[in-house]
């Protein structure tokens, strides 16, 4: 038998020829790839990279500057994989390209600490709520005076208040009525400091349909922000602590997160670890909005009277295959009106984990063509279920003069039973 070759890269999970394979470089994952949108450079397309991959594991290329510029731009968005014909798994083979290059690669040393700096705030909640004051600070006194990386590090985070960043929630909260399963939340990093109140409508929701929830204090991260950045061993050591801080909950039925990067990175544990216990966690998580629209509602719904146009985080439609789901449960609250974004809707908001700091022109670019996009539905409030969606979409919303509410659907879904149970806030409330 041959001994087995990786050309410029090592034996570490290289990228699977076969996988390469796949590829007929057929284009139909040109009109769909975000990069090839700005620039119509084949070396930045899905097929473009491809073949990149292709030369580095058969030797016929070394890994560059040029080379890592041309992985360093892709957005990890995955709408390549859907449009493929051929069954592509572009996401395979840039989880296993990034931290080859990462390993193989000298970074300048404003890189390296750019990415220290990302690496050691943003996975861990307690830094993540020092960091806070210190960036409405930077914002009042004016972004535009801060080195351009800081700068847009203030200006791409949410504009949470700082007393709401340190939000705690309840360990466990009681069904209603019925118990119809036993679930435990995970409440990670970004979301649980700059997005509390999505952590509550979650609970709330999943509470008043019959749940019983867990909300541990552990993990404080799933790894999903390093995983997607190719900080390989960051991430695998985040995925074991996940299924280790989930699994001394005792049984639960699934492990719901509400954010689509963390659902998508955490789905695809068992292949990153390759074990039968990461097999089986990750066969029981489900994004909140995936298991509220499998289930027969129970809890009355009130009238919100809102125009909402919904945005597909790029994590949700292409990696996990949800896009109907989300618009299922908007579409039975009663006065809601759905709207679709007609221009691009499958092009990515730009955000894409840390894209929008580590590459922060091209994710201006298309944070600003979907901003427009939802402008033109005519919305007065913007759905995302991501919170990297929900910050980049407010940024250039709000650059473009505009300061339209961002919710998550499940906030939404919450103000509706609140609201058909008398309580206040039958709007989308402020921005």
């Amino acid at each position: 038998m041959a001994q087995a070759t990786f050309g410029a890269f090592d034996s570490h999970r290289p990228p699977e020829a076969e996988v390469l394979d796949d590829c007929v470089h057929c284009g139909f994952c040109l009109d769909a790839c975000p990069t090839y949108a700005l620039w119509g450079e084949e070396a930045d397309s899905p097929r473009g990279r491809i073949v990149l991959i292709d030369e580095l594991l058969r030797g016929d290329a070394a890994i560059s500057d040029e080379i890592v510029r041309h992985f360093d731009s892709c957005l990890g968005c995955l709408a390549c994989v859907p449009a493929c014909p051929s069954g592509v798994r572009y996401d395979r083979l840039l989880e296993r390209t990034r931290p080859q290059l990462e390993r193989h690669h000298p970074r300048s040393p404003g890189e390296r600490a750019l990415r220290a700096l990302l690496f050691e705030t943003l996975p861990h909640p307690d830094r993540l709520r020092a960091l806070a004051p210190l960036l409405a600070v930077a914002r009042r006194l004016g972004a535009e005076r801060l080195p351009e990386r800081v700068s847009v590090l203030a200006k791409v985070a949410p504009r949470t208040p700082v007393r709401a960043t340190r939000s705690s929630f309840p360990a466990r909260t009681p069904p209603r009525g019925e118990r119809r399963g036993r679930v435990a939340l995970l409440l990670g990093c970004v979301q649980r400091v700059f997005f509390p109140e999505v952590h509550r409508a979650t609970i709330a929701v999943l509470a008043a349909e019959g749940f019983e929830v867990l909300a541990p204090q552990l993990p404080s991260c799933c790894g999903a922000l390093e995983l997607h950045a190719g900080e390989e061993e960051r991430a695998l050591e985040r995925a074991r602590a996940t299924i280790a801080a989930f699994t001394q909950l005792g049984e639960v039925d699934h492990v719901v997160v509400n954010a689509a990067g963390c659902g998508a990175a955490m789905k695809g544990y068992g292949e990153l670890l390759d074990s039968g216990e990461a097999r089986a966690f990750a066969a029981r998580v489900r994004d909140v909005l995936e298991l509220l629209a499998a289930i027969e509602p129970r809890a009355p719904r009130g009238r919100l009277g809102l125009r909402v146009a919904y945005h597909d985080a790029c994590h949700l439609q292409h990696a996990q295959g949800i896009r109907a789901q989300p618009r299922q449960l908007l579409e039975r609250i009663p006065g809601l009106e759905l709207l679709e974004v007609a221009s691009e809707p499958q092009i990515c908001c730009g955000s894409a984990g840390v894209y929008n700091i580590l590459q922060p022109r091209a994710a201006a670019d298309l944070g600003r063509r979907k901003a427009r996009a939802l402008l033109a539905t005519g919305a007065e409030a913007i759905a995302a279920a991501n919170p990297g969606c929900a910050a980049q979409l407010d940024r250039h919303l709000r650059e473009l003069g505009h300061r339209l509410p961002i919710r998550h659907p499940v906030e939404l879904l919450w103000e509706s039973l609140r609201s058909a149970a008398g309580g206040h806030g039958a709007g989308a409330g402020g921005g």
